[in-house]
């Protein structure tokens, strides 16, 4: 498809998630008109007491509607040129109906749930269970665009989302409180990382360059990095008191993760996604082997070096 009209009018699904509160921040920044669509209060998977905060800047521009209703969603979304989900694991059956919504409601670009690895066939075999439910959504959205050219989608892929998933998870192998560090084998494995900034503008590149991006998944990064990197960074960063470094095997971490796979206990897609990203040699967990084979600068995201990162991370950036 080409010479596809501006889009301005844009919904967005799980505004108030880890991905969705700064991709919102920034179409909001970036002059878009956003309208935030939450499910009720009291609806299926949220408790009375739920009450998800979103942007100063949305207004009443909040629409509270049934995700499972296509008739009811897609008059709330008539109008709006583009939809992007960021919906929540309880949510994420509910995707399908919002692809069929905004197809019905002519919505012109539909940002399917991707943000993490896309379509990694890289992956352990392990790893396929996990992206199963988004793939579905994903397929659904083709399907859509094949049948109606004024339909088109987009998924981003990612990688690691880095500043948060290093203050998040410990077992990436910084503890950011403790000020402890694991480095896994050599630490020298690359892989690929956008920063919470780098995925709002991800989300407003896609929707600035609409004709560029149809129809396809778009590879994002902040930054290309490995564990020696970061450690350098870290101890640079916040150098008193020292950090603490020990080593640990990949292969050892593969090894907790396929038991607790076996047992039933949901701690091995950690542990598997830790050790995708650290088992040298393999690039499991490379998006694009560099920022040109990227679309890093279609987007307009920009490269972030390892220290900036880290103090992203550390909650000292501005």
């Amino acid at each position: 498809m080409s010479g596809m009209s501006p889009i301005r009018k844009v919904a967005i699904f799980g505004a108030s998630g880890t991905f969705g509160t700064p991709i919102t921040a920034a179409l909001i920044k970036s002059g878009f008109e956003v309208t935030v669509f939450t499910r009720p209060a009291a609806g299926p998977g949220l408790s009375s007491s739920s009450t998800p905060s979103f942007p100063a800047e949305v207004g009443s521009s909040v629409v509270e509607t049934d995700y499972s209703d296509v008739a009811q969603l897609a008059a709330a979304l008539a109008g709006h040129d583009a939809a992007v989900s960021v919906l929540g694991p309880a949510a994420i059956a509910h995707e399908t109906t919002l692809v069929d919504a905004a197809a019905a409601a002519g919505v012109k670009r539909f940002i399917v749930n991707d943000f993490g690895w896309g379509q990694n066939p890289r992956s352990y075999p392990e790893m396929r269970e996990v992206g199963a439910r988004r793939h579905i959504a994903w397929d659904r959205a083709k399907e859509k665009a094949e049948a109606d050219p004024g339909f088109t989608w987009t998924g981003i892929t990612i990688g690691n989302p880095i500043d948060w998933a290093l203050r998040r998870f410990p077992r990436m192998g910084f503890n950011v409180t403790e000020r402890a560090a694991v480095i896994y084998d050599s630490g020298t494995e690359r892989f690929t990382g956008t920063t919470l900034e780098g995925i709002g503008q991800a989300v407003v590149g896609v929707l600035r360059r609409p004709d560029e991006t149809a129809n396809r998944f778009v590879k994002a990064r902040s930054i290309q990095t490995c564990q020696n990197e970061l450690l350098e960074a870290f101890q640079k960063t916040s150098a008193s008191p020292p950090w603490t470094v020990t080593h640990e095997s990949v292969a050892s971490l593969q090894e907790c993760g396929r038991e607790k796979h076996q047992a039933g206990d949901r701690g091995w897609i950690l542990d598997l996604l830790v050790a995708q990203l650290y088992e040298e040699g393999e690039a499991r967990c490379v998006v694009a082997p560099s920022r040109e084979d990227s679309d890093a600068g279609l987007l307009g995201i920009r490269e972030e070096s390892a220290q900036e990162v880290v103090a992203k991370a550390l909650g000292l950036a501005a």
